[in-house]
């Protein structure tokens, strides 16, 4: 199938208009016409009513229509990813959520430098939504985030689950119990989550895992990110579910305590663009199971 006669089709369709369309691809208006009536003539189907003013689509053009822009965006998306692939020069950009810079990824970024000197390594902060874009527009070679989704583009290697932990205000009156709670615990208290966009989020998998505990929260409310979240704790104004390296976000006004519920976990996921091989992402999973292993983490090793 030709991707010009795809895109022309979607310009008329989008457009209701062959003129419109026209201007809009830069082109005269015949060969737009031509090349959708080749494009018919391949599928052996009519995608455009005839005579209709405005355009006016067919059932089989409609349904080719909504197909048609994936396979648009998803030839965007390879054309992007294979560019930073053939472009890369020994340079490693890494996308990560804020919460995993309090967990291994300082010290693995730091062991990366120091066994590949000549790897020029940047980090960017960004959402794992932002991070799966970023990836498929060759902003970023690889991705440490915590939601999990599926997205053919991207392969997506689960690293390990972390334990979630509750931060609590110091006078909450569960601060000073030993053990761990139970969410069923919290179902009164207002529970602030992060970030509030761009979502699917972190938020979004602390209120399933309340769901998954057939708790609901007496209140939820959404703040722009992790250090706001603990700042409000601080304050007083909340509780807030977050993954257990935060803890070492020391804060004198802020306790937390474990979680004993079963799904209680966060997952970190170290994300690449499907079949990229590249010897850097290589050897950063190598630096990452070996860290993990001096730690005794649990993890099935998986490679590129």
């Amino acid at each position: 199938m030709d991707l010009r006669q795809v895109r022309y089709f979607v310009a008329v369709a989008e457009e209701r208009n062959f003129t419109r369309a026209a201007e809009r691809l830069h082109v005269a208006q015949p060969p737009v016409t031509r090349q959708v009536q080749q494009l018919e003539e391949m599928l052996g189907v009519v995608l455009i009513e005839r005579g209709s003013r405005p355009v006016k689509l067919t059932e089989a053009g409609e349904f080719f229509l909504a197909h048609a822009r994936l396979l648009l965006d998803q030839a965007r998306d390879l054309q992007a990813m294979t560019q930073r692939v053939g472009k890369r020069e020994r340079k490693l950009s890494v996308g990560f959520v804020a919460s995993t810079l309090y967990g291994e990824l300082p010290d693995i970024v730091r062991r990366y430098r120091e066994r590949f000197p000549l790897v020029d390594v940047t980090l960017h902060e960004m959402t794992t939504v932002e991070q799966l874009q970023a990836l498929k527009e060759g902003r970023i070679d690889v991705g440490f985030g915590r939601l999990k989704s599926e997205d053919p583009s991207i392969r997506r290697i689960l690293l390990r689950e972390e334990r979630m932990v509750v931060a609590l205000p110091p006078e909450h009156r569960l601060a000073l119990r030993e053990g761990g709670l139970r969410l069923m615990e919290l179902a009164h208290d207002t529970l602030l989550v992060y970030p509030k966009s761009p979502r699917p989020s972190f938020a979004d998998q602390v209120l399933s895992v309340f769901g998954e505990a057939n708790v609901t929260p007496a209140q939820v409310t959404e703040v722009r990110e992790l250090q706001i979240s603990m700042g409000l704790v601080a304050a007083g104004q909340g509780i807030s579910i977050v993954p257990e390296s935060v803890q070492a976000m020391h804060h004198r006004n802020v306790v937390y305590r474990g979680l004993e519920d079963k799904h209680a976990f966060s997952p970190i996921l170290f994300s690449v663009r499907h079949m990229d091989r590249a010897p850097e992402l290589s050897d950063l999973l190598a630096v990452v199971y070996s860290i993990y292993d001096e730690l005794g983490f649990a993890y099935q090793a998986e490679r590129l």
